[in-house]
């Protein structure tokens, strides 16, 4: 068998610098927009950040999706037009679902930006089917305590969305999602079952091998549906698995607006020009303009 025989395709990210860290984005990208639900992948970091300075992802809007924010190290608030304040730290999720549309930001707090302190992240958005897309902004935090873990001693994973390995996460899904966090020591193996209509792997850190095939880290790999393997690591690593069901009708996306319609999209950004999204209680002196020109997150027909 060879990696070709696993893997349907493989995505390398588009790199953004922004000074204090780096993005790597997988997805959307020419190539592909949706893995299952998920419309968006960044790895944020690994950074380092000096005392004094710290990350401020100032208001933005976004609809029709659902965030999720997962932390490997660090911390972000997180304030909503909801008026949710939620601090998120390491293992614990933070779901948004936007919905008909919310208004959020995500910022070092106070205590992180007094020492020097590490930033490493994972950020996701998951499409909303086409029945839920206009449903009600809504918010949830859940606990590192709370999300399920399987581990042997040389392999650990923690179930952060959907039912893995005889395990089920509390987070909401909105329509039939895995995603896990995969940390391998050296020697450690998993296997990697067919449990869902579409299916990527991702090489956050280390070193990660399918079915003794290398993987390259910060690439996207695609699965061929109802492929098994096992993923195995030489040195030790660290692999996010993700996926669903597949959508039966097409996503769009434009800047932080994701649709099943183009003009939904356009609608947004007139209401966002126009100030029309609620404000965040708190944050309400700043906010992140409409990008000029083609903005760096969009689909492709």
């Amino acid at each position: 068998m060879t990696l070709d025989d696993l893997i349907l395709q493989s995505i390398a990210p588009t790199t953004h610098n922004l000074g204090d860290f780096k993005v790597h984005r997988s997805l959307p990208t020419k190539g592909r927009t949706m893995v299952g639900p998920f419309i968006f992948f960044d790895q944020a970091g690994p950074a380092k950040l000096d005392a004094g300075h710290g990350i401020d992802v100032r208001p933005h809007p976004h609809i029709n999706l659902s965030t999720v924010t997962y932390m490997y190290e660090g911390a972000f608030l997180h304030r909503d037009s909801l008026g949710t304040e939620q601090l998120i730290e390491a293992g614990a999720i933070n779901l948004m679902t936007a919905g008909k549309g919310i208004v959020h930001s995500e910022r070092s707090p106070n205590d992180e930006r007094a020492k020097a302190s590490k930033l490493s992240a994972i950020q996701t958005w998951l499409a909303l089917p086409d029945a839920l897309e206009e449903m009600d902004p809504a918010f949830e935090h859940v606990s590192e305590g709370r999300l399920p873990v399987i581990e042997d001693g040389l392999s650990r994973a923690r179930v952060i969305m959907g039912s893995l390995w005889g395990e089920t996460s509390p987070v909401t899904t909105y329509a039939q999602t895995i995603y896990a966090d995969i940390q391998l020591a050296p020697g450690g193996r998993i296997p990697i079952d067919p449990s869902a209509d579409e299916r990527a792997i991702y090489v956050s850190g280390g070193d990660a091998a399918l079915d003794g095939m290398m993987l390259t880290p910060q690439t996207l790999y695609v699965l061929r549906p109802g492929t098994r393997a096992t993923l195995r690591s030489v040195d030790g690593g660290r692999v996010m698995l993700c996926g669903g069901e597949a959508f039966t009708s097409p996503r769009h996306v434009w800047w932080n607006f994701v649709s099943s319609r183009p003009d939904r999209l356009m609608q947004a950004r007139e209401d966002w020009e126009a100030l029309r999204f609620p404000l965040i209680p708190g944050d309400d002196q700043e906010y992140i303009p409409i990008p000029q020109g083609r903005p760096k997150t969009v689909s492709y027909p």
